[in-house]
């Protein structure tokens, strides 16, 4: 426990500050100060010692030189339990300091102005830095305070510890410093080389058996809590890389969802996904989609798992894993009969809309994330026969979930539910040919997606064989007339949507 005596405040961002030291001195805590930060407590009726009463030293260089002196980093830098430590800053008069409570210069805040160059210099902090990175030293001896969101967190602490704080919390405190100076001097070098740079601090969740396949080493890392959803295994087996990666697909296909809907995801893609007016129908949908594809499968469903839909999930065979954001009593006892099987409880009401990194032989390619969604108000009809109501949430359906499989893609749908999957052919006839193959209902008056658009006639053709009535795809292909020419001629109804969702 560190008991805190004396502490020194300096900061930019004042928010809070004066509630915060004026709680602080219900400890009898000393409290140092400087400048600005100084005067408003003064004036708010907080005793104060300014730095440079006792540094001796006033502050000089138009404020760039303030806490930078012997008698305040001698004070925060003291060993407590070091007898030489203790005797030297005895010898000069110093007496150890605390806590430190520092906000930076808003550097990155700054950026956006538009100020000169040399204004932006005065932006970066010195004084601030130092004392918080030297404090992080020090933790055991010194309390570091970084951020006026840590006010009530800390105060918490000292009334339960009557005005001490715990180890654990003091390193809590310095690792966020060490992240923060971390990130604030990354700021300023992408500034001054004048080049975007990203910086990626990864923690590691979880070591992984192994990644895509037993000889590759593999671990779950998350960048920050607010870039990830929450999630709780409540049985089975350890989860893999591949287990994560499907888990992934199938919460985010289920997120384009508001109504009851499931999916069932094979290898990153899905093989049956449907909705319904209830979460068991639209298992039971999705799963004869594609029973055979299925086996083995990630069950995704977005809203509560009841009994019912548990036993039908039993029933349709072996699955690896199930993600749902809510389980009933009865449906857990059910799938605690299956030991091995992975049952997962997620936050369906997260997006993460995190930057999408591959990485290639030439460097990183780095992009937003699609999360570009269209409504029957933005779509365009092209054809002059028009989409019956039916056919249209048919459409909108099957756009939904194609934008999740691999190009070349398209899905053939009817009723809310795919009938075939068409995915990563070389070419899109080929994506339509396997699509129309695969499925085990009749095609005859469904719908299909394609998530770019048609280059030549032959795809239509196909589409007409298999007695499709109505087509949802980008558009702007130089071939574009002639596509709808031809459906034209077919009685075959087409929207363009002008959004495309290559999947590489």
């Amino acid at each position: 426990m560190l008991k805190v005596r004396r502490v020194l405040i300096s900061v930019w961002d004042k928010h809070g500050v004066i509630e915060f030291a004026r709680r602080l001195k219900n400890f009898n805590v000393e409290i140092i100060s400087t400048g600005k930060t100084a005067s408003l407590l003064y004036k708010s009726g907080i005793p104060v010692k300014e730095v440079s009463a006792l540094t001796g030293f006033p502050e000089i260089l138009s404020g760039r030189v303030k806490t930078l002196h012997p008698k305040i980093f001698g004070a925060v830098l003291a060993n407590k339990k070091h007898p030489l430590h203790l005797e030297e800053i005895k010898n000069f008069n110093i007496d150890p300091i605390d806590m430190v409570v520092v906000n930076f210069y808003p550097f990155k805040k700054m950026l956006k102005e538009n100020i000169s160059f040399g204004q932006m210099l005065e932006y970066i902090d010195i004084g601030g830095p130092s004392l918080l990175r030297a404090g992080a030293k020090n933790f055991r001896n010194v309390a570091c305070v970084s951020s006026p969101d840590q006010y009530r967190i800390v105060l918490a602490e000292m009334e339960k510890n009557k005005g001490s704080i715990s180890e654990q919390l003091l390193r809590e405190l310095a690792c966020e410093v060490f992240r923060l100076t971390k990130e604030y001097d990354s700021c300023i070098y992408s500034y001054l080389k004048n080049k975007e740079v990203l910086v990626w601090d990864l923690e590691k969740i979880v070591k992984l058996r192994y990644g895509e396949n037993p000889h590759q080493k593999a671990a779950l890392f998350r960048l920050t809590d607010k870039e990830r959803v929450s999630f709780k295994q409540l049985q089975g087996k350890h989860l893999s890389f591949n287990n994560l990666l499907d888990l992934d697909s199938a919460l985010l296909i289920l997120q384009e969802f508001s109504e009851p809907a499931a999916v069932v995801i094979k290898h990153l893609s899905p093989c049956g996904v449907a909705t319904d007016k209830n979460i068991y129908k639209a298992y039971a949908k999705a799963y004869r989609s594609d029973p055979l594809s299925s086996f083995g499968g990630v069950v995704g469903l977005n809203r509560k798992v009841d009994k019912k839909t548990a036993r039908e999930i039993i029933k349709s065979g072996f699955r690896e894993c199930i993600i749902a954001p809510q389980y009933s009593k009865e449906s857990i006892r059910i799938f605690s009969e299956k030991k091995s099987l992975r049952v997962i409880e997620a936050d369906f009401t997260k997006r993460i809309d995190a930057k999408d990194i591959k990485r290639t032989s030439f460097g990183y390619l780095v992009q937003d994330p699609d999360v570009v969604t269209i409504e029957k108000s933005s779509f365009r009809i092209v054809t002059k026969k028009k989409p019956t109501p039916k056919e249209t949430k048919d459409l909108l359906f099957a756009w939904k979930v194609v934008k999740f499989v691999k190009s070349n893609a398209v899905v053939i749908a009817k009723n809310l539910a795919t009938l075939g999957i068409g995915a990563g052919q070389p070419s899109r006839v080929g994506a339509v040919e396997i699509a129309g193959k695969n499925s085990l209902k009749s095609t005859k008056g469904a719908v299909i997606a394609s998530e770019a658009f048609f280059p030549k006639e032959d795809a239509i053709k196909l589409i007409k064989k298999y007695g499709i009535k109505a087509i949802i795809q980008p558009g702007g292909s130089i071939r574009d007339p002639e596509i709808i020419s031809l459906c034209d001629k077919y009685r075959i109804s087409m929207i363009f949507t002008g959004v495309r969702h290559f999947r590489h």
